[in-house]
């Protein structure tokens, strides 16, 4: 049930955190770029379970794409997934080898690939496009909030993008996976990283650490059963250190926006109300917490996550967010830490 989600001054993209965080949200025309961009990336040697090269800074992209994907089916993700190197990804990894009883190196070494494998599962596989992946509609999503709000949804602004969160895959990613497709049409196969795994259970606590731009979900014996990047706080609105609790989630919420309460507002906004979809500011799921305007919650920007900054909100890519609404119910404590 879709909840109305009143924000105050704790809860926008902060935009202007750094160059990065103020560009807008690359949207790609899989329709020129598809068919120029050439096959880098070998399924075959992806999916290889041979493949026991050491996973650190300069790795071969087979081996670290084949490490992103099993770290998000085991739950440890390392962010849209994009086969390329980056500290997002070493921090999942430290995160995964510590729930092992892993030396932590923050590199995917022999053992770490033998915990990874036991999986057994596929990393890349070949999916057919459903109807409702490419039935859209399909709407540009604007960037000034009174615009925003004259849309009666902020849906995906084109299949491709749609696909890139459903598979949890940066857009260049799939193209560069599927050289020539135009991800537009119902029957049609592409080759996507097999994530489709269901949650690990409920979590008895769930910890947000500021420093290391992560949320840890522990189970009832304090074991990390499952670890997202996050982006939490700034320097005009910091994380709300200290213990809380989670009081309800709301998916699909709208988001109500109201310039008086944003430092950073610009001259002339005026308050809007924001329909549901996952490019809402709070994308597809709020999770309440006791400290009042407060929460976790999805964005429409999930490569930013873990690299920029929020208005103290703790910010996850949607299908992270999405995962843990179900692992959390009303009462579950929530640690926020420096």
């Amino acid at each position: 049930m879709s909840r109305v989600i009143s924000l105050v001054l704790t809860c926008l993209v902060f935009a202007a955190a750094s160059s990065a965080d103020a560009a807008p949200r690359r949207r790609v025309s899989h329709h020129k770029r598809s068919r120029a961009t050439p096959a880098k990336l070998d399924a075959a040697a992806v999916n290889d379970p041979g493949l026991v090269a050491l996973v650190g800074p300069g790795s071969r992209r087979a081996a670290v794409l084949r490490a992103q994907i099993l770290l998000d089916r085991a739950h440890f993700s390392p962010g849209e997934i994009d086969g390329r190197w980056g500290t997002t990804l070493k921090n999942a990894i430290l995160a995964f080898q510590a729930s092992r009883g892993i030396a932590p190196s923050g590199v995917v070494d022999a053992e770490t690939w033998k915990a990874l494998d036991a999986d057994g599962a596929e990393a890349l596989v070949s999916v057919p496009l459903a109807p409702e992946d490419v039935s859209g509609p399909f709407v540009p999503i604007p960037e000034e909030m009174t615009e925003k709000a004259a849309l009666p949804a902020l849906g995906f602004a084109s299949p491709l993008e749609g696909l890139a969160e459903k598979y949890h895959a940066s857009p260049a990613l799939l193209i560069e996976l599927n050289p020539g497709s135009t991800f537009g049409e119902a029957g049609q196969t592409i080759v996507v990283p097999n994530v489709a795994v269901p949650p690990p259970g409920k979590a008895a606590k769930i910890v947000v650490s500021k420093s290391g731009h992560s949320v840890t979900a522990l189970d009832a014996e304090a074991r990390t059963v499952a670890w997202y990047p996050a982006s939490s706080g700034s320097e005009h609105d910091p994380l709300p250190i200290g213990e809380w609790k989670i009081k309800g989630v709301s998916r699909n919420p709208e988001f109500h926006y109201n310039p008086t309460l944003f430092w950073d507002a610009k001259p002339g906004d005026e308050k809007a109300r924001i329909a549901p979809g996952p490019n809402n500011p709070v994308g597809v799921a709020w999770i309440d917490l006791s400290k009042p305007h407060y929460g976790i919650h999805g964005t429409p920007e999930p490569s930013h996550i873990g690299r920029t900054e929020s208005h103290g909100c703790i910010r996850m890519t949607n299908w992270s967010v999405w995962e843990l609404q179900q692992m959390v119910s009303p009462g579950t404590p929530a640690v926020l830490e420096p």
